[in-house]
Formats: C-alpha cells, sequence, structure tokens
C-alpha cells in the first residue's frame, strides 16, 4: 500500500518487528519505536528499509514528538509488552501488578493520546492484548485483568474516534524472544504440551500474530474488533 505510512510501537522484535517487516511488504512507510539501542543497531541491519527511532513508549512527551516528526500517520500499532503480573492471588505483589500495568495498559492509553493528533482521518489504531482476558487459567487474574483493559478501549474508542478505526488483537502462546530467558528445554517442554491441547496443535509464530495485526490495522471496515490469534487457547484448558 504505497503512500501509506505506520507507527509501530515496540516494533525491534517478536510481534511488533514481524508486523513492521509485513507493512513495508504492502508498501508502506514504517517508522519503528524501542527503547533498546542493540536491537535498533540490529534493525539498521537487518532491515533498513525500517525507520528506527530510539523512543519510550512510556513516555507520552517523547511519543509525541516522535509521531510530530512522522506527520501524517495511517497506522498506529502498539505492541508494547510486559513481563510482570503473572501469579496467585493470595501471593500476588499487588506493587508488581501496578508496574504490570503502567508497562503495559497506561502505555497504551497514553500512545493513543500522543499520537492521535497525527493520525490521518481513515487512519487505525491497533493494540495488542493477550488471551489472558478471556482465559480462566489459575494464576492469572493479574494478567487477565491488565489485558482486558487494554480491550476495553476498543469499542468505546472506535465510536469515539471514528471514522479512525480501532481493533485489538489477542495472540495465545506465541513462540517470540519473551521466552529467550527460559532455558531451551523447558521452552521446548511447555511449547511441545500446549500444542499437543490446542485445536491448532501448534504454537504461534511471530508472523501468525503479525498477519492478524496487518488485517486489523489495514482492513477499512474493521473496527471496534478484538481478533483472536490464539490457535484455539480460548476453546481449551490449559491448566
Amino acid at each position: 500500500m504505497p503512500g501509506k505510512t505506520a507507527l509501530v510501537l515496540g516494533g525491534t522484535s517478536g510481534i511488533g518487528l514481524a508486523t513492521a517487516r509485513q507493512l513495508r511488504a504492502l508498501g508502506a512507510t514504517v517508522h519503528v519505536s524501542g527503547r533498546d539501542k542493540r536491537r535498533l543497531d540490529d534493525l539498521a541491519a537487518t532491515d533498513p528499509d525500517l525507520i528506527g527511532h530510539r523512543s519510550d513508549a512510556a513516555d507520552p512527551t517523547a511519543l509525541g514528538d516522535l509521531a510530530a516528526s512522522v506527520n501524517t500517520i495511517d497506522w498506529l500499532v502498539v505492541t508494547v509488552s510486559g513481563a510482570e503480573g503473572m501469579g496467585p492471588v493470595a501471593d500476588l505483589d499487588l506493587d508488581v501488578l501496578r508496574r504490570a500495568f503502567d508497562a503495559k495498559f497506561w502505555v497504551h492509553l497514553g500512545a493513543i493520546k500522543a499520537v492521535l493528533p497525527q493520525l490521518s482521518a481513515d487512519g487505525s489504531i491497533t493494540l495488542v492484548s493477550a488471551s489472558s482476558a478471556r482465559m480462566g487459567m489459575p494464576g492469572t487474574a493479574g494478567l487477565s485483568a491488565l489485558n482486558a483493559a487494554v480491550e476495553g478501549l476498543v469499542r468505546p474508542l472506535a465510536v469515539e474516534l471514528a471514522p479512525i478505526r480501532v481493533n485489538a488483537v489477542s495472540p495465545g502462546l506465541v513462540d517470540t524472544p519473551w521466552w529467550s530467558s527460559t532455558p531451551d528445554d523447558a521452552r521446548r517442554a511447555l511449547f511441545d504440551q500446549i500444542a499437543g491441547v490446542l485445536p491448532a496443535r501448534r504454537v504461534a509464530s511471530a508472523d501468525d500474530v503479525a498477519e492478524a495485526v496487518v488485517l486489523a490495522a489495514t482492513n477499512r471496515n474493521l473496527t471496534g474488533t478484538v481478533l483472536e490469534s490464539d490457535g484455539g487457547a480460548r476453546l481449551v484448558s490449559l491448566a
């Protein structure tokens, strides 16, 4: 889609990077933001067609400046995530959960507010939540609340900001660098176990989820929708 401009927040790895690459393959000009200089340097080497920016998505002022430097943005994609907030409710550290909300929910909402002045009238906002928002797995009450809060933005904003479209994509288990701290053997065992239960019989790749993100961002008939790209996790028990 030549002539279109995308901004992917958290786009230097995982689902964000896969999304940026797919949007670029459609012909869009794609800007990618991230905090990690090393990842941005790697991005410049591996994907010179992507325009990298070092920016903290948790800083609305910096995001506003970044958006203004890009000028008109057609597709805003927010793939920022965190690694905290999981555990039995009896043991859940509420300060940790607050940090988790700061790292994801408030970043998503702050990004929308910061970039909104630069969004084109027929543009789109695509958020990334997680299937924990609708699942009943023990130990995920904090994560469920966090991702449900992200998804809770979608429907009212789709009406409030119309004709700008607002959607979210809800992935399940995805094989991304998020798992890099888990030993290889333990990660493979977990993936094999879950793949055996999922109706799709496989663990998703970042590209799988990115295809759903690109659809949500670019399809002009989709708004107020949460696309579930979870391999059917919501249909079975993974506990």
